[in-house]
């Protein structure tokens, strides 16, 4: 009996670690470990495995996680395998200084909340600093959207992350404006005046050394610069280039843009207006800002690699010392809606960020994916260089893994048909709530009563049991009492199916996310403890999934269907 215990626990452990199908090599290798001194009798132990396994697999997800708790050393061993911390940082002499820095030009998705966790995490591992810098310097091409400041300040306090600094870079013109004198005046940066096509054509012949305003002198770059900071030049008629390598093989590198003019009359700012005309792209911004503040770490994808070496020049030509640059992979994401210009669509007015078929942090809230899961998924994936994929289902799997000890087991049935029952006296049914914290609830019927089946569960002549309650036959408009128990259910192979007592109903509707078709609502009823969720509440519907409610209204709950 001992031997079977510990076989029962580890086929346990493997089936809650694999979505509820245990493996027989697994549970015997875990057996051996605790007790090598049976590898002597290593063929009896297969033989009680396989039986153990095949009674486990038998179990729901449900029943086998209920199960689990009765072994708390295993549950420990399970968060200690499970925990992925992040590898250390190099270069690390200080206080460790993070930003993240995100164009306010829409809603976090998946993609940039990794930069966001990362970043933050590190900081927190070093007791050190983490900023939040709004990269918001582009009035035209990038526009930044108002809303979307205040959209990205609630999705990273979703996440649990919090800065220790927030700064706008629309708001730091004057800084920008301070450096790049300094430069022009060092002569290693210059305005110039002619068109773009001249400078490619220079650029692209390798012949910089005879493009004319590179030679300028400072003071003719002094001067040109202040009449674009006094709006002599139109939009497109100057810009300030840094001076960099004329040969280098990427001449999206050789004397970049630094500042160029926009007109913010015709596409004004939605924080400054029409204030600035002269504003700092990308690179020279950011360059300016992670020195000023003190960054000492850039987390990044692997995509500014270009960016990164740009940026390089303006250290070198200021003195200053260059933040250490850490590169990640790509991240590609399945199991959303990934068309750009579906989601340009629905994302235009703001009011549809939070649809539960794209990967915006809004979208996954709303869906019932917690933040918990999103920071496990995003540190599990680090600062891998290769480049990585999360499709919804790592999502999903992740997330029911936490929110199956805490959430409540209720009951819903779709499509529901109603049918009388025929039993012999009033009944009680102890359904399970919590299982994990033994928490139930009580259900009460009487001969008459009618309950409500899912239109799927109903075939007549099928014996089936009605969870925690009793084995009926459906005959007709009813359902035949024939047992109470559980073992003559599983006896005579009946299915467990879930029910709701009509008289106790609540009208539920649930929609599912298609990623590439419109959202499908399925109407159904749920059990009386409905009336006890409120709008954000996540619970398991039992047989369905997991679904959080996303309304409550006299009319009914719509509840958005999670994951099974």
């Amino acid at each position: 009996m001992e031997l079977e215990e510990i076989v029962y626990k580890y086929a346990l452990w493997n089936a809650v670690k694999h979505n509820g199908q245990a493996q027989v090599g697994p549970v015997v290798s875990k057996v051996f470990a605790e007790k090598p001194e049976l590898k002597a009798n290593a063929k009896e132990v297969v033989k009680l495995a396989e039986k153990v396994v095949a009674k486990v697999n038998s179990m729901t997800l449900e029943q086998q996680t209920a199960e689990i708790q009765r072994y708390p050393d295993l549950l420990e061993e399970r968060k200690k395998e499970e925990k992925k911390t992040l590898s250390p940082l190099p270069n690390v002499k200080g206080t460790v200084v993070t930003r993240f820095a995100p164009n306010p030009d829409g809603p976090l998705h998946l993609g940039n909340a990794r930069a966001a966790v990362l970043s933050f995490e590190y900081a927190k591992m070093y007791n050190g600093k983490f900023i939040l810098r709004f990269d918001d310097t582009d009035p035209k091409v990038k526009k930044p959207i108002k809303e979307a400041y205040q959209w990205i300040r609630d999705d990273l306090r979703w996440l649990n992350i919090t800065w220790d600094l927030e700064f706008k870079a629309s708001e730091r013109l004057s800084a920008y404006y301070e450096v790049t004198k300094v430069m022009l005046e060092k002569g290693v940066a210059y305005v110039d005046t002619l068109s773009d096509s001249e400078f490619k054509a220079h650029r692209d012949a390798r012949k910089m050394a005879e493009y004319k305003p590179r030679s300028n002198p400072p003071e003719v770059n002094l001067e040109l610069w202040e009449r674009m900071l006094n709006g002599d030049f139109d939009e497109g008629k100057a810009v300030v280039r840094i001076k960099t390598n004329p040969e280098d093989p990427d001449p999206s590198k050789i004397d970049w843009v630094m500042l160029r003019i926009i007109d913010t009359r015709r596409n004004p700012h939605p924080i400054t207006g029409d204030k600035f005309r002269v504003w700092p792209t990308y690179n020279f911004a950011t360059a300016v800002d992670d020195h000023e503040f003190g960054i000492t770490h850039i987390l990044r994808a692997k995509e500014h690699m270009t960016n990164t070496e740009k940026q390089r020049w303006v250290y070198n030509y200021m003195g200053w010392e260059m933040p250490t640059v850490l590169e990640f992979g790509r991240l590609k994401l399945e199991g959303f809606m990934m068309s750009k210009s579906k989601i340009r669509g629905m994302l235009e007015t703001g009011s549809e960020r939070d649809d539960p078929r794209l990967p915006t942090l809004a979208g996954l809230r709303r869906r019932g994916i917690i933040p918990d899961t999103v920071r496990e998924i995003i540190i599990q994936v680090g600062l891998k260089v290769t480049d990585a994929t999360i499709s919804f289902d790592n999502i999903a799997s992740v997330n029911r893994k936490l929110l199956d000890p805490v959430a409540k087991r209720l009951m819903f049935v779709k499509d529901g048909v109603a049918f009388k029952l025929d039993i012999p006296q009033e009944m009680k049914a102890k359904v399970p709530l919590i299982p994990s914290k033994q928490e139930f609830r009580e259900i009460s019927v009487k001969p008459g009563d009618e309950i409500y089946l899912d239109r799927d569960d109903v075939e007549q002549g099928k014996i089936v049991r009605l969870m925690d309650l009793c084995n009926v036959k459906i005959e007709g408009d009813a359902l035949r009492f024939i047992s109470q128990d559980l073992e003559s259910a599983k006896r005579m192979g009946a299915d467990i199916i879930q029910w709701v007592k009509k008289s106790d109903s609540k009208p539920v509707i649930v929609i599912r996310a298609d990623p590439e078709k419109n959202l499908e609502e399925i109407k159904g009823y749920g059990e009386r403890y409905f009336e006890n969720l409120k709008a954000g509440d996540i619970v398991q519907l039992v047989r369905y999934g997991f679904a959080r409610v996303d309304s409550i209204s006299p009319s009914g709950i719509t509840m958005i269907f999670a994951h099974e």
